[in-house]
């Protein structure tokens, strides 16, 4: 037992240093993510706001100044430009030049008056996150003009304006503020800890077989499984680097809340990222070349980005791809990271993802494993 277990520091030693001394690389590492974290950070944006708006109106009157007026006033729409057709309404979209379209009939003020008004939006559905949220805003503006509008007609009249039978009170939990920074960061960091488990585990198991040097090592008393431990735990101290200085950017540079217990989230990020390690392992089975284990780790980021509930919902997708994501351990920390960093929930609401994870992380380590050791020998 003695022996073996020199034999195993002297591997995670000599990986180690091989890690340490190769400097360009370990920069790359640990500012890779800090990078693609600011990146997608500064540039996703779930909700669209001060779309650019070219305006139709044939009426001119101050019915029709107020309704554009209560439309810019949303802060969801800013007037690009004023045109005086339908056709130059969607000129303007073709170009690029607007994202919205508002075509104001010339006799609109009558209309007001007798409670019919009609006014045509038009939303570029080229670019979906506009489309949900200028149609939403178009909405909620109209109706609320519709009973402003309704109130002054009645006063007029002497009428007096019951309530609604049903009113509704809105609180959003966890994000009143609905700022995406709090929904995306999150899965933004076990986004970026797959990313780079598995990249670099499958690239340094792969390099020794194109530099040539798996040989040396297969000739020392050292066997496979100590082989393959020796290359996963520097790689785990790296990955545990990427993870503090990624939620610390996060908490402290973004202003993202943390909710919850961090040696919770730390416990549950550390078997983690032993799958993804077991991820990269499989990874490195399967290429030949660095090249090739760099083109399935994108992959496999690429899989991430869309079928684990990074970004995109996955209840209305089909079952089938829904199986699909649920191969990637990534899935499941996504649920923990946000029950954790934004709910501040303990094990006892998580208890069925870690529970997932803990044996997703136990199968995918234990054939990897097997199967690099077939490689090996």
């Amino acid at each position: 037992m003695g022996m073996r277990a020199k034999r195993l520091a002297a591997l995670i030693r000599k990986e180690a240093i091989q890690t340490l001394r190769d400097r360009r690389t370990l920069t790359i590492i640990l500012v890779l993510p800090l990078l693609e974290l600011f990146l997608f950070a500064y540039a996703i944006r779930l909700t669209v706001d001060h779309l650019p708006m070219a305006v139709a109106d044939m009426s001119r009157d101050a019915q029709s100044r107020a309704f554009v007026t209560a439309l810019v006033n949303s802060k969801y729409f800013d007037v690009a430009t004023y045109v005086e057709s339908q056709a130059e309404v969607v000129q303007a979209i073709d170009e690029g030049r607007a994202k919205v379209g508002v075509m104001i009939p010339p006799d609109f003020a009558v209309q007001v008056e007798r409670g019919d008004a009609q006014v045509l939006i038009l939303l570029d559905g080229s670019d979906s996150f506009s489309v949900n949220s200028g149609y939403s805003a178009a909405v909620a503006v109209a109706q609320a003009r519709a009973l402003n509008l309704a109130a002054e007609r009645a006063r007029r009249q002497g009428i007096e304006l019951k309530t609604a039978p049903i009113t509704t009170s809105t609180r959003v939990l966890y994000n009143p503020n609905l700022n995406d920074l709090i929904f995306i960061m999150p899965g933004l960091i076990g986004l970026l800890l797959q990313m780079m488990a598995v990249l670099t585990t499958a690239q340094s198991v792969v390099r020794e077989y194109e530099l040539g040097t798996i040989e040396q090592l297969l000739v020392t008393p050292a066997r496979p499984l100590e082989l393959i431990v020796g290359k996963l735990v520097p790689n785990v101290a790296l990955m545990l680097t990427i993870l503090v200085n990624t939620i610390l950017a996060g908490v402290f540079w973004f202003g993202v809340p943390f909710q919850g217990n961090p040696w919770l989230f730390a416990g549950l990020a550390f078997l983690f990222v032993w799958s993804g390690l077991g991820l990269g392992l499989l990874v490195s089975a399967i290429a030949r070349t660095q090249k090739e284990a760099q083109q399935l780790s994108v992959v496999l980021s690429l899989f991430g980005m869309l079928l684990t509930g990074f970004i995109y919902p996955r209840g209305p997708m089909p079952a089938a791809v829904r199986w699909v994501g649920n191969l990637l351990p990534l899935t499941y920390f996504i649920r923990i990271a946000r029950g954790i960093i934004t709910k501040g929930v303990g094990l006892t609401f998580l208890w069925t993802d870690v529970a997932a994870l803990a044996v997703y992380s136990v199968l995918i380590l234990g054939f990897a494993a097997l199967t690099t050791r077939r490689r090996l020998d």
